[in-house]
């Protein structure tokens, strides 16, 4: 990837033009400034802020598109309008520019640009091959450790499955390190022969790596050499009347070919994703299938976002872009329609996966029937989004009808505290929008007791909403509705919140439960007017008691992540010069910290990557 700093050419504002030309007028005195040369380019309005990036093969011959904005929709012709400057970063082939321009967007989000709203990380399955003794986990995020991954996998239920053959057919171990390296005994899945037990030595280090040999092949759909291997080793066992280590080989097979048998519809298919996409009424799903192994890892529906006047392959292209930044292509990519530029898509893709990448738009047979399975996945996702949106906005309009708001709700923000007698205290709140819960801007706020008693949950509420209205009165990011997970206290202290940050156009209410805590006797209270019961059967009860218990799930939740880490805070955390790695390494070497404390200077100076001077700190500081 290139050095955007480095790389980027803004056009000459030469002084041949005395006033400041903006628009279609901007491009066409600049053209010739624009190299014919592959890149990107970055519009920008007089604020500063990018309306568009694109790349092209020949920057000016794409930017003289621009400079004749009545031959391109409406859409593009606002675009063109706000055009205060253009950007170029020049790159040596037109696939660098496809990856540079994908990197842009997902960093920039530009609002004329297709944009993959619902990007998020898959998990994979990780075997720690470069351990003494590898470990099979699930793993989501960078790939810091060293092993074998495998995957990306479309949920952690595939995810699990898939473990729990590995573990049926492998007997590989799962436990942690620092339990694997303090146990002595077997642990419970070593007695329903999920595990092998290496950590009670009940199996040779060579054998242990047989199995994981097979592992790594299993994955990559070469089960059948294993079983061929399993079964003579099943037979010899069987014939030497060696019965139980024979039944134990029998049940590795059954789980290879219980696989095998929910595998047979791909006919020889081992690694590929296949995307299609559906459009109806100017709305796209672009649903995605992975296939791993010779096996489904499950599949995700995505909607892109501003894809009006676009073209199913335009569309399609611009989100396997955005897509394939944050995951490793395969080498093969299934798809319902045609790109525009397909092949400079698979030569950007090779070039990123470091391995050939093969398009398939027009696939036969049984790569076929997969094309259509995803297109029909698509066009029922979509229909099921439009369903569900309609319900949402239906509900919403009667929000704002009991609510008397005279515009469209665009947000509702519900809050939540939670804490254990004052203790791992925090805040939560939880976002909705038309379009659902929108949980990349959920917050969580840790609450602390300097300036009230512990245990306050007005004081908590208070600290909460505070902190959150300040905020967003600086960066005009407001909700237009407020739920209070409370009655007529909670709500008395929120209206004083918004009275004193002088909080405009924002309605508050109180959701309090029943007497007996019942659902469906709600009570919602007003700061204009009586309290409110709704019937029990009433659709916008229901909406608001999902806004309260999805507050009241995510407070729950970030509370028991708090508790459980101050619960882990070691003796170890105040030392300087202690950090994560090497917290490990000593909790690793010694067991605890009583062990710490038990031996001397020099013993824990033997531990790695702990000197003789800070072994001497972590000694006094113990004692």
């Amino acid at each position: 990837m290139i050095d955007e700093k480095s790389a980027v050419f803004q056009a000459d504002e030469s002084s041949e033009s005395a006033q400041k030309l903006t628009g279609a007028a901007y491009v066409a005195a600049h053209l010739r400034f624009f190299p014919e040369r592959p890149g990107v380019y970055r519009m920008l309005d007089a604020a500063g802020k990018v309306l568009y990036v694109g790349k092209a093969k020949v920057l000016r011959r794409r930017l003289e598109n621009y400079a004749h904005p009545e031959r391109t929709c409406m859409r593009i012709q606002r675009m063109i309008s706000q055009i205060d400057r253009i950007e170029i970063i020049e790159t040596t082939t037109e696939a660098e520019a496809f990856l540079l321009e994908n990197d842009l967007i997902k960093r920039l989000k530009p609002y004329y640009n297709i944009l993959l709203k619902d990007d998020k990380t898959f998990p994979h399955i990780l075997i720690t091959t470069r351990d003494e003794w590898p470990q099979v986990m699930k793993h989501r995020g960078a790939r810091t450790k060293k092993g074998e991954y495998f995957g990306p996998f479309a949920s952690v239920l595939a995810v699990n499955e898939t473990l729990a053959v590995l573990q049926k057919a492998f007997l590989l171990r799962s436990c942690t390190d620092n339990v694997f390296y303090h146990r002595t005994r077997p642990c419970l899945l070593h007695q329903i022969k999920r595990c092998c037990a290496p950590c009670a030595g009940m199996i040779a280090r060579e054998d242990y790596m047989r199995l994981v040999d097979e592992a790594c092949a299993f994955m990559r759909n070469k089960s059948t050499k294993v079983q061929e291997r399993l079964a003579v080793q099943m037979e010899q066992a069987s014939a030497e009347m060696r019965y139980e280590q024979a039944a134990v080989l029998r049940d590795r097979i059954r789980a290879l070919n219980q696989i095998q048998m929910q595998s047979s519809d791909l006919d020889g298919i081992a690694d590929c994703d296949v995307a299609a996409i559906y459009t109806d009424r100017e709305q796209s799903c672009v649903q995605v299938f992975f296939y791993r192994g010779g096996r489904s890892c499950g599949n995700f529906a995505a909607f892109p976002a501003q894809t009006s006047g676009r073209t199913d392959g335009e569309v399609l292209q611009a989100f396997l872009g955005q897509f394939y930044m944050t995951h490793t292509p395969p080498r093969e990519i299934l798809l319902s329609t045609v790109l525009p530029d397909a092949d400079v898509v698979a030569q950007a893709f090779g070039e990123k996966s470091g391995s050939a990448v093969k398009l398939t738009d027009n696939a036969r047979g049984n790569r076929k029937r997969l094309v259509n399975r995803a297109l029909m996945n698509a066009k029922e996702a979509l229909i099921r989004r439009r369903c569900e949106g309609a319900a949402r906005a239906e509900l919403l309009e009667e929000l704002r009808e009991l609510l008397h708001i005279d515009r469209p709700i665009e947000r509702v923000e519900t809050y939540d505290n939670s804490h254990i007698q004052g203790t791992s205290a925090v805040g939560a709140m939880v976002v909705a929008t038309p379009d659902g819960f929108d949980k990349k801007s959920y917050r969580k706020f840790n609450i602390s007791w300097d300036t009230f008693t512990p245990g306050d949950d007005f004081g908590m509420m208070r600290e909460v909403l505070t902190r959150r209205f300040k905020r967003g009165l600086a960066e005009h990011n407001l909700p237009d509705v407020v739920f209070i997970d409370g009655g007529e206290i909670q709500l008395r202290v929120a209206l004083e919140v918004l009275k004193e940050l002088n909080v405009p156009d924002v309605v508050a209410v109180g959701v309090a439960k029943g007497v007996d805590r019942n659902a469906g006797k709600e009570t919602l209270h007003f700061a204009d007017r009586p309290p409110l019961h709704l019937e029990f059967d009433n659709p916008l009860l229901h909406y608001i008691q999902r806004l309260r218990d999805e507050a009241h799930r995510f407070a729950i939740g970030t509370h028991r992540i708090k508790r459980r880490n101050d619960t882990l805070v070691s003796a170890l955390d105040g030392i300087a010069g202690i950090g994560a790695k090497r917290k490990k390494a000593l909790l690793q070497h010694f067991g605890s910290v009583r062990a710490i404390k038990a031996v001397s200077a020099d013993e824990i100076a033997k531990v790695d990557g702990i000197s003789p001077t800070l072994a001497k700190q972590i000694f006094d500081a113990l004692k």
